[in-house]
Parts: C-alpha cells; sequence; structure tokens
C-alpha cells in the first residue's frame, strides 16, 4: 500500500486535534496521484478529502484492510505497526514548523525506504509544499 502523510519541518502532524494537512494544492496534487487507485482514510479526514472532490472509502481500520494498491491518507494513525506492508510512504511536508502533540513516527530512511522523488509545490496556504516519495 501507499501511505500519505502531512508534516512541518520537524514531523508533526496534529496539534490539539487539529490537522497541519490542509492546502488545497497539495489536495489537487494527490488527486493526480491517485490516478483511479481506491483511497482509504479514517473517519477524521473524510470532510478534507470530499470537500476537495475526492472520494475516500472511510474506515476505522483503513491501515489493516488497504490492499496492496490501495493509497491510504494518515493525518492521525501510527505508521509503525504497519511499516512492513508500506510499500511507498508520500510525504509533503510544509516549509514551516508549527506545534504539534502528534508526530510521524515512522522515519522513512532509518526504516530502509529510500528517496525516489522530491517536488516543489506552490501551496495555496503554503509558500512551498515539498512532496516527496519513498519506496520500500
Amino acid at each position: 500500500m501507499t501511505v500519505v502523510v502531512c508534516t512541518d519541518t520537524r514531523g508533526g502532524m496534529l496539534f490539539a486535534g487539529r490537522r497541519q494537512s490542509r492546502d488545497r494544492v497539495m489536495l489537487a496534487d494527490l488527486g493526480t496521484l491517485l490516478k483511479g487507485g481506491r483511497l482509504l482514510c479514517h473517519p477524521y479526514s473524510e470532510k478534507l478529502l470530499t470537500g476537495a472532490g475526492l472520494a475516500p472509502t472511510v474506515r476505522e481500520d483503513c491501515l489493516q484492510t488497504a490492499g496492496a494498491g490501495d493509497v491510504v491518507f494518515v493525518e492521525n494513525l501510527p505508521l509503525l505497526p504497519y511499516r512492513e506492508r508500506i510499500a511507498r510512504l508520500i510525504v509533503y511536508s510544509w516549509g514551516e514548523a508549527y506545534p504539534y502533540d502528534t508526530r510521524l513516527d515512522l522515519d522513512p530512511r532509518a526504516e530502509g525506504y529510500r528517496l525516489t522523488d522530491t517536488t516543489e509545490l506552490i501551496g495555496y496556504s503554503h509558500k512551498c509544499i515539498t512532496r516527496e516519495v519513498f519506496q520500500k
């Protein structure tokens, strides 16, 4: 499966239950990456994704039930328990540091992923969004 996350420069994902992953350019880019594949998410992310015109399959157990070709958008779940099943990790990173109380728990380089692509996007709410693609 492919997992997509959004972080600040320190790996922060959430602060006091508020997401760091809202940017319409990032969401449009995610839509182009799907190429007709199935998108899954936790109920926390449903409104964000449907509001961007994406049609996710919403499940509490999205990481457990995702298949090999599926894309899972994650904002509030740990990834380490699923690291063996994650073939590709896409990290959208804002070029800023924000307060956080939930951070990305999987370091792709330490887990043996290799960086295969880096793209800079000019975001709507962020001057620069870096998309990094890591492959197992």
